[in-house]
């Protein structure tokens, strides 16, 4: 991938990875992308590196810039081995007495990944590195979403390079937002939803401390996916918004199913749900992906979930999907839970008590046995319809 210079003097050198399929168990159809920026300056600076398989597709990409060994300094914005995982083959490359500059739990953690030891510089708050003509000033971002985050801020040009924050799981050679175009949200809204959801009151500190330092941002530089050039706001607003989890009259319901009478208990709750004006997702374990799910699951007011019963116990799927959402720690939601089953029916049960140790505001459960009879379908439809009410009750039209 050639280098693409973002701004006078800055290129971005990063790679994609257009074959991973999964990353951490977020599914990335379309890949994504290692970003790394080269600064020319008194000071040549390299703000990040890539995950170790790309090493020297990184070096060679500096390399077309300038001699790898030209650099001076290395910033560490995140020590998570997808950004710096290649750094002792970069250090090796360009001199491993030359400074790493990382937050101080960066050093902590880089120490403790690699061992060589390089030679750490742990920065504070605040600080600032001069490069000659430009300034670098470093803005600690503890779990957003590593206790090691930091950003770092160009300031002459107003470049913030912002390490996972405001990323995507994106490979293109489209490398702007204007480029992309507006297709490129959902990416970001889904990246928001399965890594950094969990830490949305920070977020909102962090926003809110950015506009108190009075930080004027004309680039927003992330290391996955695009680089936002155009309008730095916008991402920066919808990450505000998605942090304080603000619902829409929306309804996720998520379902497995073993011999379809979940399946179809799942359809009769949609349409209940749908008659009182509520948008609903009907999404089945076993076409849609949990991060997926996830990232409907951020602006839903009510998560309805369903499973048949398996050896008195939840269906595997509807497990791992709780599992999953637990981790994330949505607020603010109602939940309620349904399922057939043949002689035991438990799974209604376990799943309430799933959502009840999120606290969600439950619902009581539905359970119907074996096939449902019609009466049985009026029964789900009913539930479906008091949901409904109950999300009405609570979101403003």
């Amino acid at each position: 991938m050639k280098p693409i210079e973002i701004a006078s003097g800055i290129y971005d050198v990063g790679v994609n990875d257009w074959n991973i399929d999964d990353f951490h168990g977020y599914s990335t159809p379309l890949g994504t992308s290692y970003n790394s920026f080269l600064v020319l300056d008194e000071k040549v600076t390299l703000i990040d590196t890539v995950k170790k398989e790309f090493a020297d597709q990184l070096i060679a990409n500096i390399a077309q810039i300038v001699d790898p060994h030209k650099i001076d300094y290395v910033i560490s914005n995140h020590t998570e081995m997808d950004h710096s995982g290649s750094l002792t083959r970069v250090m090796h490359r360009i001199g491993e007495d030359k400074p790493v500059y990382c937050s101080r739990m960066g050093a902590k953690n880089l120490a403790l990944h690699f061992a060589p030891k390089l030679n750490y510089q742990p920065v504070t708050d605040g600080q600032e590195l001069s490069l000659g003509r430009r300034t670098l000033s470093f803005l600690e971002t503890r779990m957003v979403h590593w206790p090691d985050s930091m950003f770092t801020y160009l300031k002459e040009d107003k470049i913030l390079f912002s390490s996972d924050g405001f990323g995507q799981h994106y490979a293109g050679f489209e490398k702007f937002d204007d480029v992309v175009g507006h297709t490129i949200m959902p990416h970001a809204k889904k990246y928001f939803a399965n890594i950094l959801l969990l830490y949305a009151p920070l977020i909102l500190k962090l926003i809110e401390k950015v506009v108190q330092m009075g930080l004027e941002i004309k680039m927003i530089c992330p290391d996955h996916g695009v680089i936002w050039r155009t309008a730095p706001e916008k991402i920066i607003d919808a990450y505000g918004e998605w942090s304080k989890q603000t619902p829409k009259r929306k309804a996720v319901l998520v379902y497995d199913t073993m011999w379809h009478s979940t399946e179809r208990m799942a359809d009769a709750i949609a349409a209940g749900l749908s008659a009182e004006g509520i948008q609903v997702r009907p999404m089945y374990l076993r076409k849609w992906h949990r991060s997926d799910i996830m990232t409907e699951v951020l602006d839903a007011k009510a998560v309805v979930v369903g499973s048949p019963t398996l050896n008195n116990g939840l269906f595997p799927t509807v497990s791992d999907f709780l599992t999953y959402m637990k981790g994330l720690k949505p607020v603010g939601k109602i939940g309620a839970a349904f399922g057939s089953y043949g002689w035991s029916g438990e799974a209604a049960k376990l799943i309430t008590q799933e959502l009840e140790t999120m606290k969600f505001d439950i619902i009581e459960p539905v359970r119907q046995q074996y096939v449902p009879s019609d009466a049985a379908l009026e029964e789900s439809y009913a539930f479906g319809q008091a949901i409904g009410r109950s999300i009405n009750a609570q979101v403003p039209a």
